[in-house]
């Protein structure tokens, strides 16, 4: 029975990464039919299901959250006015945004400037946690964002390297 039970996780964690990795898929052919000033919070609710968080903003706005993590290499932040109308959708894995990340800035505003994360690894001796967002860069492929923190959930320090778990890197097995 064990063995059944490993068969039995395994097919469900094969289809929830296919059913993600379809999801993410749709994304652009989703976002096209969103207009900014006309479109609603039901429109994208329609277009992109339950969002993973809802952000407050200044003013009444809201920023609701579509994470493509662990399986895909974007994350969402669609905005809307006070009235429920669309004011922006950003895919915020950029360049520009890791840049925005700085030693000493807490997690908190990490996770809401990049979304929900890959994975975290903790590493207990040295009191460090790593926090990875996968992301692709057209000229150079898929890379991970990794911010590193303290006990005290502070930024320590921020890396980028090539996502060795992408596709890619995996090999062929021919």
């Amino acid at each position: 029975m064990p063995f059944f039970r490993r068969v039995q996780r395994t097919f469900v964690l094969v289809l929830t990464v296919l059913a993600a990795l379809a999801a993410a898929g749709c994304d652009p052919q989703r976002l096209s039919e969103l207009q900014p000033g006309l479109s609603t919070e039901a429109d994208v609710r329609d277009r992109f299901g339950a969002p993973d968080n809802v952000w407050s903003e200044p003013g009444g706005a809201r920023t609701l959250e579509y994470n493509r993590q662990p399986a895909g290499q974007v994350n969402y932040m669609i905005t809307l006015a006070p009235d429920g109308k669309l004011v922006a959708v950003r895919q915020v894995l950029t360049p520009e945004n890791f840049t925005r990340i700085q030693p000493g800035m807490e997690m908190n505003e990490v996770r809401r400037l990049l979304g929900k994360p890959a994975k975290t690894t903790h590493f207990a001796l040295k009191g460090e946690t790593a926090v990875d967002w996968r992301f692709a860069l057209p000229a150079s492929g898929p890379k991970v964002f990794t911010v590193v923190h303290g006990a005290d959930l502070r930024v320590i320090r921020t890396q980028t390297g090539d996502d060795l778990d992408a596709p890619e890197f995996k090999g062929g097995g021919r």
